[in-house]
């Protein structure tokens, strides 16, 4: 989805005729290097042997650099990209290498110095529409869509029949909820250019939103027929990005359709490709959930067919104890607002906690007093919770906000993140965390911009091997010498998706309270709050955040990270 400036020296292949002979001819070598439809590996090889030859300099020698750049960047090395970028960049900088160690910075996830780069090729040479289209690319992704649609615009001026540019303005216009201008913008990207993939892809999750789910199998599968006809030649389009993308969201379209079957074929698909950048492994973590999700599930209602009465969404749920709830009778529909609420304190082999039970039973009061259709758990095995859980992410995905409250125990082993079940016994071995729920395969099974998604979380992730485990203080940290840390990944290569609030009790390296009343201090706030009409739930959670921090004397800080897509409502205004 983004296009390199190019700038060659005409005179690198001309030059190397006079340099010293070597095993392969020397006329061979500058073209095979500087030319960008050259297949990766012999450009990165011819690049690698005229800098070894050890005749050029300064400006010559970057330009070399820049080449063997490019190669890296075809092969989705973006470390070796940066690498040699970097090193162009010391011997003679130039608007083209920022724009490509900049693209390279996108690719890895790093925003922030992408768009320094980007901000440096502008200012040496003349304004581009390329470097404001791949500027634009690094807001979208640090979520600043006002800034991502001035520089899609300013692409636009400077060159009006960039496809990519209307599409990624398209993209942005739909993250902030425009998902007229998203239409009419991807419109003109595919008459601009209808061999592109990427933009039916991305129609398709427009008309997945709206609940037109054949249109968007329709856009897919083009998509999909494209790229497997015509792989994107683009050398700053990421290897298999496209393809992964497609088939991502066409599965997507199949599950939320009800078509389950079609739905694990091209979550299967999305998994057998080779992914390189942090957006296609996003996506498979996405997929590897999903698919696990719908292979276990029988057949849902199709889509067009007439759904049964369901009950009122307010009508209070049997309350469980130890066990998941019973599947609801039919699959949920486009506009329900689902939750997933569980309490876990009588534990086994820790210190049980006396008021997770409690919480969960207040916030899920709270939250079918204002419309939630609530699954309700307390003081549940890993096997109940594995249920449950599953059971929650199969529906949500035909929902249009899913929220998951946790209270209990919970830990954090090498960088991931894990809900205890009451009857783990934690232990240390290689199997240890196959015992406990995983934080992240939650946040990836719902990571998906067309919905909104708020996971709020009343424990501590800490070390569970720690030598206090059986003596642990009144906190929901197994050991109160470490905390919580700030969730950034969901999984290997996976980002915390748009449309999506994460909340946690307390601040990262701090403990969360069990509190010595009926419920914690977090969820005594958040229960008084979730349900107040008209409060937009950043504000909510302002609210929580002040009187927990009051109520216990500064000793905890609620923390809370959001990439959603607009004002979110929990309880109408």
């Amino acid at each position: 989805m983004r296009r390199l400036l190019l700038v060659l020296p005409a005179m690198l292949a001309a030059l190397l005729w006079c340099a010293p002979a070597y095993a392969q001819a020397r006329n061979q070598l500058g073209p095979l290097c500087t030319t960008e439809t050259t297949p990766a590996d012999q450009m990165v090889d011819a690049c690698t042997k005229i800098i070894a030859l050890k005749v050029f300099k300064g400006g010559q020698l970057a330009t070399v650099y820049f080449w063997r750049a490019v190669g890296w960047n075809k092969k989705g090395d973006y470390a070796k990209v940066i690498a040699d970028a970097t090193e162009a960049i010391r011997l003679q900088p130039s608007q083209a290498v920022y724009n490509l160690r900049g693209s390279a910075y996108y690719d890895k996830g790093d925003y922030d110095i992408a768009i320094a780069d980007f901000d440096d090729a502008l200012t040496l040479g003349p304004p581009s529409g390329i470097i404001f289209h791949n500027r634009g690319n690094a807001w979208r992704g640090k979520r600043d869509y006002a800034k991502a649609i001035a520089d899609y615009d300013a692409a636009i001026k400077a060159d009006p029949k960039s496809a990519f540019s209307f599409q990624n303005r398209g993209i942005s216009k739909e993250a902030v909820g425009d998902l007229d201008g998203a239409l009419a913008d991807i419109n003109q990207a595919i008459r601009l250019d209808p061999s592109l993939p990427q933009p039916l892809i991305n129609r398709t999750a427009i008309w997945r939103a709206r609940g037109d789910f054949d249109r968007a199998i329709a856009d897919g599968s083009e998509a999909i027929r494209l790229a497997k006809d015509k792989p994107p030649v683009n050398i700053m389009t990421p290897p298999n990005s496209v393809l992964i993308s497609g088939y991502t969201h066409r599965a997507l379209a199949y599950e939320a359709k009800g078509d389950y079957a079609h739905a694990r074929d091209d979550y299967k698909a999305t998994l057998a490709i080779v992914a390189s950048d942090a957006g296609s492994k996003a996506n498979q973590a996405t997929a590897k959930v999903r698919l696990s999700l719908v292979t276990d599930a029988a057949a849902p209602i199709p889509r067009d067919a007439p759904s049964p009465a369901t009950q009122p969404a307010a009508s209070p749920a049997p309350q469980q104890t130890g066990a998941a709830s019973a599947p609801s009778p039919a699959p949920a529909v486009r506009g329900t607002r689902m939750a997933l609420i569980i309490g876990n304190g009588a534990y086994a082999h820790v210190k049980a906690l006396p008021n997770p039970p409690n919480d969960a039973r207040a916030v899920a009061k709270s939250l079918r007093d204002i419309g939630f259709t609530v699954s309700e758990g307390v003081d549940l095995d890993r096997a109940a919770m594995q249920k449950m859980t599953r059971d929650f992410l199969r529906e949500a995905a035909r929902a249009q906000v899913a929220l998951v409250y946790y209270a209990g125990h919970g830990v954090q082993v090498d960088g991931r993140n894990y809900l205890i079940p009451v009857d783990v016994e934690l232990k240390p071995g290689t199997g240890m965390t196959d015992a406990m729920i995983d934080m992240d395969t939650i946040m990836a099974g719902l990571d998906d911009q067309v919905r909104t998604n708020i996971l709020i979380f009343d424990a501590c992730r800490n070390n569970p091997m720690a030598q206090q485990v059986a003596s642990a203080g009144t906190n929901r940290g197994i050991e109160g010498a470490s905390g919580l840390a700030a969730p950034t990944s969901l999984g290997a290569g996976a980002t915390l998706g748009a449309g999506t609030l994460i909340a946690f009790a307390t601040a990262p390296g701090q403990v969360a309270l069990d509190g010595e009343g009926a419920n914690s201090p977090f969820s005594a706030a958040l229960s008084r709050h979730i349900g107040t009409p008209g409060l937009e739930v950043q504000q909510m959670l302002t609210r929580v955040r002040a009187e927990v921090v009051s109520s216990t004397k500064n000793k905890q800080v609620p923390w809370s990270n959001s990439s959603l897509l607009g004002e979110v409502y929990l309880a109408e205004k």
